[in-house]
């Protein structure tokens, strides 16, 4: 039998898995039958699927969209609601390179929402809303400020997809007026910020969603169960990478032709950021500036350290350091376009839950640069094995494991075979229409696969958002995930700028101030 994506959905969880699982030895005659049979007893890995989720009955659930950019129109897809122009895109792209979206996209199941309300300060932006997605039972309803939106009455929930400056201010009005929040990440922009918002989520009956879709990756959720079950032993050390090579990926985005001080209100975009003349480069391409962005550290970290903290919940590190500068695109831009991180984990212990209380810790390293696109993918190095993760993932035996010793042996692992190799898309096509949107597929950051189906995690993200609003349950990346991102991108940018190590407190859960340094002044300075 074959599954479409709508009968994927509609019985999530309870569906098996086909995709492509192989053990050691599998892509060779050397392992026999048997030897893989222990290996495969010895580990007791499963591939995982997404929990079933209630559906979201009832009334429609009515949707304000603030911030209709790049990040905004994508939401709006994952939601079901495409433009037209979108749709005429991806129906050449199927013709012409054989890209399965659009299919995907019509495969999609529907959500029980409805969308009647857009505030964006571009004109057009907000004009293509409500041309695109008004109905002759609903016409999409423009609001000058989120402030009008969210008192309106007229919407149950909020989707912000906005520069970074501007996202806890909304989420913390939508939050103190009951309205649920779906917020692109970074979650804050300061420091203040990120305890205000934690205290408006904890305070409020609505609830709050961070935007890190690849929380519903199942190679993320099968590799937590892998390193739960011990299988890589004590992880010393992870390392993470952004590695991207073109205009998109360093945030060089194009400049709509309609853009002017008619079409824009420019005052209203600055808000809390130093008042400059009408700038359609930074409105356009506003990630290259402190005052609107969060560099690397906020907009790329974040995904990479969010990415582990939902396999190893490693929480907040103990400290930080940081170095980069811009050496590639020398365009005006204040953020680094290369930076290099250090997290230190040295009290987390990683493997079974017999090591705990015998904590030895770890080190997270990133290295980011917007300069070279070659793929260098995220490695987990356990004493007893190391873990490739991404879209799919793959363990290796370590030479000098301990609880593989024998086997290896006795020949029966191979420090250079795969002990285990899971790639749930296996023989779906991957057809993407750029380097940046490769760099996020390879990453698990725009589609998961559940039996041999292509399922959009964002998707699935905001599906779960969605469904607790209706039916109650835990988000899977609410105000505590969220407070972890934030704390920890904001400790990177701190020490980028000052040069130094920042360390955290847990027990008083902040920062350990520096005499006659306010953190979130550098943060929003332009050095």
């Amino acid at each position: 039998m074959k599954w479409t994506r709508r009968d994927v959905l509609k019985g999530l969880g309870g569906l098996p898995i086909l995709g492509s699982i192989w053990w050691a030895g599998t892509a060779n005659a050397l392992v026999k039958s048997k030897d893989r049979s222990e290996i495969l007893e010895q580990l007791k890995i499963q591939p995982s699927l997404p929990s079933a989720l209630p559906g979201i009955d009832g009334p429609p659930i009515r949707l304000g969209i603030i911030g209709f950019g790049i990040r905004g129109e994508q939401l709006c897809r994952a939601l079901g609601f495409a433009t037209q122009d979108w749709l005429n895109e991806m129906k050449l792209e199927e013709e012409l390179n054989g890209n399965t979206q659009l299919q995907e996209f019509l495969d999609q199941e529907k959500l029980n929402i409805q969308i009647n309300a857009v505030c964006d300060v571009f004109d057009v932006r907000a004009d293509h809303v409500i041309a695109s997605f008004s109905t002759p039972e609903n016409t999409v309803k423009r609001f000058n400020t989120h402030q009008e939106m969210i008192q309106s009455g007229e919407v149950d929930a909020v989707i912000i997809a906005t520069p970074d400056h501007w996202h806890a201010p909304m989420a913390i009005e939508a939050l103190n007026n009951n309205v649920h929040v779906y917020v692109e990440k970074p979650m804050t922009h300061t420091i203040e910020e990120t305890y205000q918002l934690r205290e408006a989520a904890k305070s409020s009956n609505a609830l709050l969603m961070v935007g890190h879709q690849h929380r519903q990756t199942l190679s993320f959720k099968t590799a937590n169960d892998i390193v739960k079950k011990g299988v890589l032993g004590h992880i010393s050390i992870i390392q993470t990478f952004t590695n991207r090579n073109d205009d998109n990926g360093a945030w060089n985005y194009d400049i709509h032709e309609k853009a002017n001080e008619q079409t824009i209100d420019w005052d209203l975009f600055l808000g809390s950021a130093p008042k400059i003349p009408f700038n359609k480069n930074h409105f356009f391409r506003w990630r290259k500036w402190w005052a609107y962005g969060s560099g690397l550290s906020g907009d790329l970290l974040t995904h990479d350290y969010d990415r582990l903290n939902c396999v190893l919940g490693m929480g907040i590190p103990n400290s930080i350091t940081a170095s980069g500068g811009v050496y590639t695109h020398n365009d005006g831009r204040n953020v680094p376009d290369v930076l290099q991180v250090n997290m230190e984990f040295p009290s987390f212990s990683t493997g079974s839950s017999q090591q705990k209380g015998k904590e030895k810790g770890m080190t997270f390293t990133y290295s980011a640069t917007l300069g070279n696109g070659f793929n260098r993918p995220t490695i987990l190095m356990g004493h007893d094995a190391t873990m490739e993760l991404g879209n799919n993932l793959t363990v290796w035996p370590d030479g000098g494991s301990t609880k593989y010793a024998a086997m290896i042996e006795a020949g029966k692992m191979k420090p250079d075979v795969p002990i285990y190799h899971y790639n749930p898309g296996a023989n779906m096509p991957d057809a993407v229409s750029s380097a940046t949107s490769q760099y996020f597929a390879d990453k698990g950051l725009m589609w998961t696969y559940i039996d041999g189906v292509r399922v959009n995690s964002t998707f699935l993200h905001l599906r779960e958002w969605l469904s607790c609003i209706r039916n109650g349950g835990n988000l899977s990346c609410g105000i505590q995930e969220g407070f972890e991102e934030a704390i920890t991108a904001h400790m990177t940018g701190l020490a980028y700028k000052l040069g130094r190590r920042i360390e955290w407190d847990d027990e008083q859960q902040k920062i350990i101030p520096v005499e006659g340094i306010n953190f979130d002044e550098v943060l929003l300075s332009s050095v």
